[in-house]
């Protein structure tokens, strides 16, 4: 799933949070719901403006983030 035709960052909607590109649902607001135990089903219902396919690019979005993290051990 190529993300970057569904989301978007915009320093003037949500202060520059990730969003669903023509929406104020941000990444991180779709990925909690999904987290919380939201299914799909739910999230369409209760945001109709929403698609499967805005779904998938936010947890696509979320997954290439978390895959390019780098974590440093530092001695102590």
């Amino acid at each position: 799933m190529d993300w970057h035709q569904y989301i978007v960052m915009d320093e003037t909607v949500l202060a520059g949070k990730p969003v669903v590109k023509g929406t104020r649902l941000s990444v991180e607001l779709i990925v909690g719901f999904l987290a919380q135990g939201w299914t799909e089903r739910e999230l369409l219902d209760n945001y109709p403006q929403l698609t499967r396919d805005q779904i998938l690019a936010c947890l696509s979005y979320a997954e290439e983030r978390l895959r390019s993290e780098r974590v440093y051990v530092v001695a102590g």
